[in-house]
């Protein structure tokens, strides 16, 4: 089998209420490989907020798509490797790797489909479901609003959820959390992000007034180009963190690792690599026994979880658009199941093909 070529678009989809007072859209930037076997796998990565898309698709289809064309596209290691080491000008985080994912996840869709398994059953299957948290609570809910949401998961069986810090008054965050737990109590864990907005002293701060919350990680706490900052704070609080949503491959993973930066690793799919390399990040944290909880993109990133035995929480975001998917990921009992169609199973409807594709 060959790679006979690659098909880029873009996809601009709107997010709904009420997190589209915090990002009005996400831009989907779609890599179709097509074989002479006429096998098409699917690959796409999905850029929050739109920015980067552009140069995401122009360097898919200037640098990467001329190198695989005519390539076995079951020989994913050696394309992963050849996308890998055929720029050593350009370090590979942000753009370059969002590119090389969306083919790795392509690659992978061919190869299942190529056997009429999925994904999951040729990574070596380790359960068939794992526990979903909720996601949201951005800046701009009230309190009420936060708690709304966190029932609205846990009315589906979900027992984690996770919001916000950041609020410029840093003690009205604490008190935030506060009001949460007392009207939540103790039947759900409570997961916050502080999405890289303060410096060292401000997070300890404030993750050492919430440790009589019960909390279940306290999310990327400083930049995420700061390793040795975040292993600081992580040392100074008693509630576990977790980061890596803006981290790039096993190596960038190995440095949170070996800092001790984190409990909890949050690779991104779309930004660690694709399947090749998740695996591999999965795998190298399982021998520090640290888990993984994937940041967004449930419906690939479940193929992983439930293969590999350091698996946490998969994410769901609320006010996800609900017509993207012809199957879209479901929960059920707070959990979610691995899809059992061929490849990585997910295709965008129609209708989302049509209304939201930009060119």
């Amino acid at each position: 089998m060959k790679i006979t070529g690659v098909t880029t678009s873009t996809m601009v989809v709107p997010n709904g209420p009420p997190v589209n007072t915090f990002y009005a859209a996400n831009t989907y930037v779609i890599a179709r490989i097509e074989t002479d076997a006429g096998i098409e796998g699917l690959g796409y990565t999905m850029l929050v907020g739109g920015m980067g898309a552009g140069a995401v698709r122009a360097y898919l289809k200037e640098n990467i798509a001329p190198l695989i064309v005519g390539a076995d596209p079951l020989q994913i290691g050696g394309i992963w490797q050849s996308m890998y080491e055929n720029d050593r000008g350009l370090r590979k985080k942000g753009i370059p790797v969002y590119a090389m994912s969306a083919i790795d996840i392509g690659l992978w869709d061919i190869l299942g489909k190529a056997v009429d398994r999925p994904v999951w059953h040729l990574f070596g299957a380790h359960s068939e479901r794992v526990p979903v948290y909720g996601s949201g609570g951005f800046l701009s809910y009230s309190v009420d609003g936060i708690v709304a949401e966190a029932e609205a998961f846990q009315a589906l069986g979900c027992r984690h959820y996770k919001f916000k810090l950041g609020l410029e008054n840093v003690m009205e965050n604490v008190d935030r959390v506060r009001r949460v737990r007392e009207a939540l109590g103790d039947n759900m864990e409570i997961l916050v992000d502080a999405n890289q907005r303060w410096d060292v002293a401000t997070n300890i701060r404030v993750g050492r007034a919430l440790e009589d919350y019960n909390l279940y990680w306290y999310e990327e706490p400083v930049l995420a180009d700061n390793i040795a900052q975040c292993a600081e704070v992580a040392a100074a609080i008693t509630i576990p963190v977790a980061t890596g949503e803006n981290e790039y491959t096993r190596y960038g993973f190995r440095d949170l690792i070996d800092a001790r930066a984190a409990q909890y690793l949050n690779p991104d799919i779309h930004r660690c690599g694709g399947f090749s390399e998740m695996m591999k990040i999965s795998h190298l944290a399982a021998a520090y026994d640290v888990k993984i909880a994937p940041h967004l993109v449930p419906e690939l990133s479940i193929h992983v979880l439930v293969s590999i035995p350091n698996a946490a929480l998969v994410e769901v975001l609320a006010g996800s658009p609900d017509d993207l998917w012809e199957h879209p990921p479901t929960i059920v009992d707070g959990h979610m199941a691995a899809p059992d169609r061929p490849g990585h199973g997910m295709n965008f409807s129609a209708d989302a093909v049509k209304r939201y594709t930009a060119d």
